[in-house]
């Protein structure tokens, strides 16, 4: 539950940006709305906590709108140059990759003690609730990712990125195809280290959960969302290292086979998603 208002506070912005949402401003604009509605498939507030939670998230929107969301368009900047030089390179990825990685910290970072505050206050109940439904939505994607036979897995796997990267550059060749499907091949079994870190980190939250009145707990939630990687498992940290890379070599790969129709559209979606932010009254008052 956490790790998803974390997320959904940097992917609704910058990561949907690169996941094809074609109405990012129009998502921004309702994350008072969506995340509220969001957590409540893992928790259920009472009127009071909703209270809280409501002003406290207006607070954390507002601050990542008036001080985060200028960094998002530079970091458009950087991509579009990027693509307008025909530079998608590994080295350049990883800069841009880094960069993605530090504005996720920084927002993990400011809602932290927010986080502790409102796990603090939770019932045995809500915590169970919780817990319940955190192992829901596991065994849902254990049944989704790992159930179905490792071809399929491949197979699936190479048509979500294909319809990503279809919605930002426009259908893909046939070599442009082939690596795709080239890509995921070479991930293999890698499903199994993802659900499998996981369903490792869940079982660490609700541990800490379960200990949220004693004196170390802001520092348990502190490494869960901040420190998370310290606590990933060796098989995760290990193909975590190589999806990384693969996905890397996969984007160098597309963009050098890609047609100047599809570099022209890309610039077009990195444009329109620069307008989108552009547009937020937070930014425009910041910069009044």
């Amino acid at each position: 539950m956490l790790r998803r208002l974390k997320l959904l506070m940097v992917l609704l912005t910058l990561s949907l940006v690169l996941a094809g949402c074609n109405r990012v401003g129009l998502a921004y604009r309702n994350l008072d709305v969506i995340i509220p509605w969001t957590l409540n498939d893992y928790l259920d507030m009472n009127a009071g906590q909703k209270s809280w939670f409501n002003d406290t998230l207006k607070e954390h929107l507002a601050w990542h709108c008036t001080t985060q969301l200028p960094g998002y368009l530079d970091w458009l900047d950087r991509l579009q140059q990027m693509v307008d030089s025909n530079q998608v390179t590994d080295a350049a990825l990883q800069t841009r990759t880094v960069e993605a990685k530090q504005a996720i910290a920084e927002i993990a970072r400011e809602i932290t003690p927010s986080a502790v505050q409102l796990l603090q206050g939770l019932d045995d109940q809500q915590v169970k609730d919780m817990s319940d439904a955190l192992a829901k939505d596991l065994r849902k994607r254990q049944d989704e990712y790992l159930k179905p036979p490792l071809a399929q897995q491949i197979k699936e796997r190479a048509e979500r990125m294909s319809k990503r990267l279809d919605a930002w550059i426009g259908p893909l060749s046939p070599g442009q195809q082939n690596r795709v499907t080239a890509w995921s091949a070479e991930l293999g079994a890698q499903n199994q280290a993802w659900i499998g870190n996981r369903a490792h980190w869940q079982a660490q939250f609700i541990e800490a959960l379960q200990q949220r009145h004693n004196a170390d707990f802001p520092q348990k939630i502190q490494q869960l969302l901040v420190d998370r990687e310290s606590l990933w498992t060796p098989q995760y940290r290990a193909a975590y290292a190589q999806t990384e890379a693969a996905a890397r070599g996969l984007l160098v790969d597309v963009m050098a086979q890609s047609s100047p129709a599809q570099r022209v559209k890309l610039t077009q979606k990195i444009d329109k998603v620069r307008s989108d932010f552009q547009t937020l009254k937070c930014l425009k008052s910041a910069q009044s």
